[in-house]
């Protein structure tokens, strides 16, 4: 079921290619191919962390505005200096890691709802972010070159940002499918009673999935700096429904222990390549949030009658 969802998926994206190629072959000429990897870059990442969030039954909210802290404060660290991208961007992880790790433990261990906890830090993260910028900008004149080349700088004519995504989905997507540890996130997700009957440390994995999607955001907002340069205080600001609709989209399901995080990926890239598409197109971007919602609409409506009919056709089986 999940290899037809992918590939359902990975169908609507080539037709989509297709369609805007033919109206519009400059879509994808050597730059085309170049700004569809970049832009889909960062929505991948996110999509990532989130993914294994939402596996654990869990969503996380904050993801927008973490990008936006840590690019301000990587950002505000750098400026006028000549730190180097490693530091920039292990001062984003571990920025990153540390909301998550707020956010994990008040959902794992004080046991307060999940939206309610992140819709809460996406806005107290976003005041300490605007009080700390009082309405200025980072300049990409005071971003060192080292850092900016890591957002435009690329190998064998791939930029750097496509690679580094790639790479932290193909490690999150051996070790969910690997490791024990990773399995026990889909075992939670399915059935959090049976996997805490069964010894899981539901707190534990609980605690280090936000742990991870904090660290992936800072990562990204660590790229956002070195890819635009100039930050202000809400970058990023609404990207947590774009993220969680990649995700849904992506045939994870929103009520956990379902999917996977190539999925997810390719939930981005579609999202991110209608938004390219109907730029191209010269199509007003409200459609894009109206596209986006109706696609997230039918991927959770899809989601449920194929839950529906599983449960239906497992009761079957028993019977007989």
């Amino acid at each position: 079921m999940l290899r037809v969802r992918e590939f359902s998926i990975g169908g609507a994206l080539m037709l989509l290619i297709l369609v805007t190629w033919l109206v519009n072959p400059s879509f994808l000429d050597d730059q085309g191919i170049k700004d569809l990897l970049l832009n889909s870059s960062i929505l991948v990442l996110l999509a990532t962390g989130q993914s294994v969030v939402v596996l654990t039954r869990n969503i996380d909210l904050s993801v927008g505005s973490v990008v936006g802290l840590t690019a301000f404060a990587c950002g505000s660290f750098v400026s006028g200096t000549d730190h180097s991208p490693v530091t920039v961007v292990l001062l984003g992880i571990a920025l990153g890691t540390v909301c998550g790790l707020v956010s994990g433990a008040l959902v794992s261990f004080g046991r307060v709802p999940a939206l309610v906890v992140t819709l809460g830090m996406l806005y107290v993260i976003q005041g300490l972010d605007h009080a700390w910028a009082h309405g200025e900008q980072i300049n990409a004149t005071n971003v060192p070159d080292d850092v900016l080349t890591l957002g435009s700088g690329s190998v064998l004519g791939i930029p750097y940002l496509p690679i580094l995504s790639a790479l932290v989905l193909a490690g999150t997507a051996y070790y969910l499918r690997a490791y024990r540890s990773g399995r026990e996130l889909y075992a939670i997700g399915s059935n959090p009673e049976a996997a805490l009957l069964a010894g899981i440390p539901i707190r534990r994995r609980v605690l280090a999935a936000y742990a991870f999607s904090g660290a992936v955001a800072g990562f990204a907002g660590a790229l956002w700096l070195a890819r635009f340069g100039t930050v202000v205080a809400d970058a990023a600001n609404g990207w947590e429904l774009t993220v969680v609709s990649a995700v849904v989209v992506g045939g994870i399901a929103i009520t956990g222990g379902v999917g996977t995080v190539w999925g997810a990926a390719l939930g981005a890239l579609l999202l991110t390549t209608i938004g390219s598409a109907l730029v191209v197109l010269k199509v007003s971007s409200f459609w894009e949030q109206a596209i986006t919602g109706a696609l997230l609409l039918a991927a959770i409506s899809t989601d449920r009658v194929v839950r529906s009919r599983s449960t239906r056709a497992l009761r079957k089986r028993r019977r007989q």
